[in-house]
């Protein structure tokens, strides 16, 4: 190719001729020399072609795998930070008398939206933010993709009048991506029902999570007024940190870190369930359970939970049982 086209080729010298020629002679040796550049690259594609098609050939014919070989012992399985995420929050509410409970991912507006008290032309409602489905409910609203774990806890709501204590976890889904977000993302969120219930049980209930979940005992946090559709009044519970560009420690120093959502659940929520507000009381709180991994296994960008590439697992998943 550089031969017969390059800078120094004869068809690159010819072609530098053509300003002194005259205009006749220009034409034709141009439209010459053009004719003949354009045969020369035809030809060596054809070549590199042929090339490329025996060295596949030659690569076929020479390289096997023994597929009866042993793989160098038992195969193993790994847990992905999320499932093993999963397993120790249910392990811990679990020992605090929660159930574990489930819901379906596609939902009615008035489960996700109107019973958590988020109001028609909340921004929430836009398509921006939420994904719709095509089909419709019984109303004739647009059934949705749950964007968040609260409508298991309407629907546990709607079934259940007695006192409980319940948390569920699973996928929901937002309009969003980036390194800290996703289209699809883990959440759990808990409830607790009954006469009485007050902050003070909230506080104690997600500061013993906390701390058993990050084994840091009695691990400092603090609770800021906040606002949520669904709670009343809603606080942020931030948890003591020392917080550089390389590192970030929990338990200690000067800083704060927000890591969940929580509150005492709004009358209208009630209400909406068919429980009387002057009687029930409850508090729910929520949090990503992908934030949750991230910190406490030192994980830097959300996207690897969902890129499925068995590097990152194996740098990060936990050991399986044997297949």
């Amino acid at each position: 190719r550089v031969a017969f086209l390059g800078k120094k080729s004869p068809i690159t010298l010819a072609l530098k001729t053509l300003g002194s020629l005259d205009p006749d002679a220009r034409k034709t040796q141009g439209a010459a020399l053009n004719a003949l550049s354009q045969q020369v690259q035809a030809a060596l594609v054809t070549r590199k072609t042929e090339l490329e098609d025996q060295d596949l050939i030659h690569r076929l014919a020479s390289e096997s795998m023994d597929l009866s070989l042993p793989v160098g012992g038992a195969p193993t399985g790994r847990l992905h930070p999320i499932t093993q995420t999963k397993e120790a929050l249910a392990t811990i509410f679990r020992g605090m008398g929660f159930q574990v409970l489930e819901g379906p991912e596609v939902e009615t507006d008035f489960n996700n939206f109107t019973a958590l008290n988020i109001g028609p032309t909340h921004p929430a409602r836009q398509s921006h933010d939420t994904f719709y489905l095509n089909a419709t409910d019984e109303q004739g609203l647009p059934l949705l993709l749950r964007t968040h774990m609260t409508t298991v806890e309407v629907r546990t709501l709607l079934a259940n009048k007695e006192p409980f204590r319940m948390i569920a976890m699973g996928r929901c889904y937002r309009s969003d991506f980036d390194a800290t977000h996703a289209p699809m993302f883990h959440q759990i969120e808990g409830l607790v029902v009954g006469p009485n219930i007050t902050m003070a049980n909230m506080r104690w209930c997600l500061q013993t999570f906390l701390s058993q979940f990050f084994g840091i005992e009695n691990l400092p946090i603090r609770m800021r007024p906040s606002y949520f559709p669904f709670t009343e009044p809603s606080a942020e519970v931030d948890v003591l940190c020392t917080r550089t560009k390389e590192s970030l420690v929990l338990g200690e120093g000067t800083q704060w870190l927000e890591i969940l959502g929580c509150g005492m659940l709004h009358p209208n929520v009630l209400a909406n369930c068919g429980l009387d507000p002057a009687t029930t009381q409850a508090f729910a709180f929520g949090c990503g359970i992908d934030r949750l991994a991230m910190l406490k296994y030192g994980i830097g960008d959300l996207r690897g939970f969902f890129e499925g590439d068995q590097r990152w697992l194996t740098h990060y998943g936990f050991e399986g049982v044997a297949l």
